[in-house]
């Protein structure tokens, strides 16, 4: 039997990203766990921040920012970044996170991520609590020990990181390949 409760954020798991922002000499890293995928084709992607968030004025004015996707060894740093303001101190140099150059955006990515998404903001909405900003994806590394022989990314290798309610849990454990209703047996 269910039991109807207050209304929450009931969808769950979600990806949890690490966003890398830079305008104006500013750099910083806020972790998101509103995000997700749009559409495929283009590739777009949002990310949804509180107006009072740091990066959400370096994202609002440069206009992009890098999805930096963790490894399940990196739930410390992820939730470090998410809980501690930019504007008091340095999450690069706290983390020891390795900056790395994009090539289609200005904003670093962070090495130590085993996949980044550089993003170019198309739209900024006000949906309440949150600002979406609706971005197309316009690079994308990957290490390459996460390709498979047909290059394509392999998500189960790479171990990534996600959220549920409020823990941090591993991707690394598959339970049914898609398609299988539709396989032969």
């Amino acid at each position: 039997m269910k039991k109807e409760i207050d209304v929450m954020p009931a969808l769950a798991p979600v990806p949890v990203v690490m966003a890398s922002c830079h305008a104006d000499g500013k750099d910083n890293i806020t972790t998101v766990a509103w995000t997700g995928i749009v559409s495929s084709d283009p590739l777009l992607v949002y990310i949804s921040l509180r107006p009072t968030r740091y990066s959400y004025e370096i994202i609002q004015k440069s206009k992009e920012f890098v999805l930096n996707i963790p490894t399940k060894d990196m739930a410390y740093e992820t939730d470090y970044c998410g809980t501690k303001s930019g504007r008091q101190e340095d999450k690069w140099k706290k983390m020891h996170f390795t900056k790395e150059k994009c090539k289609h955006v200005k904003a670093f990515g962070i090495q130590e991520c085993p996949i980044q998404l550089e993003c170019k903001v198309m739209e900024e909405k006000a949906l309440g609590s949150h600002h979406m900003f609706l971005a197309k994806v316009v690079g994308l590394k990957v290490e390459e020990n996460l390709l498979n022989e047909k290059n394509q990314l392999d998500f189960v290798k790479a171990d990534l990181l996600a959220y549920l309610g409020t823990n941090y849990i591993r991707s690394d454990q598959v339970v049914a390949k898609r398609g299988i209703c539709i396989s032969k047996k």
